[in-house]
């Protein structure tokens, strides 16, 4: 059975915004890494929409970056909206019975099944369909945009803290 997880990268306080937060090289290693490991990932329309940014080579891009990409085009890819009409490459669409769907995924899937985007991460938390959350500390201060936790913070226990390069810490937390 696949276990489904909410991380992602944030502000100290508490923003999630992949254009105001440069990440370092051992924090994007650990990223390429995670990403390869995953049995799939499940997205929220805008949070896919930025991440198709992957879909295309770019010249202009390192080693690294080629080897992110490489593992992000690999894995299989839910998108979950009810106003997308396409998507890309190794993915498919889900408009309708979102608790069904990733209640299927769990039971069929082995390993890991990454969401992204907080208002999705929202919706799995009320269905009670996320094992674990991991909140990803950069040193930043954004002071706006949109918050990790997209409604009520649901009730947590820590379960581990690491350390990831000189400058992300990760907490990583289930629901009680």
């Amino acid at each position: 059975m696949a276990k489904v997880v909410f991380g992602m990268n944030q502000s100290l306080d508490g923003y999630v915004d992949h254009t105001e937060m440069a990440t370092g090289p051992a924090l994007f290693r650990h990223w390429i890494e995670h990403v390869r490991d995953l049995a799939g990932s499940v997205y929220g329309r805008r949070m896919y929409e930025v991440m198709r940014y992957w879909d295309e080579e770019h010249p202009e891009w390192n080693a690294e970056q080629h080897e992110f990409a490489a593992a992000w085009r690999r894995q299989p890819k839910w998108v979950v909206s009810r106003s997308s009409k396409s998507i890309g490459p190794n993915a498919t669409l889900v408009s309708d019975d979102l608790e069904a769907t990733i209640r299927d995924l769990k039971a069929r899937l082995v390993g890991e099944i990454a969401v992204s985007g907080p208002d999705l991460a929202r919706s799995l938390t009320d269905l009670g369909l996320i094992d674990e959350y991991r909140l990803y500390f950069r040193p930043a201060v954004l002071g706006r945009g949109k918050p990790f936790f997209a409604g009520p913070r649901p009730p947590l226990r820590l379960v581990a803290n690491d350390r990831i390069g000189e400058d992300t810490i990760r907490l990583t937390y289930v629901p009680v």
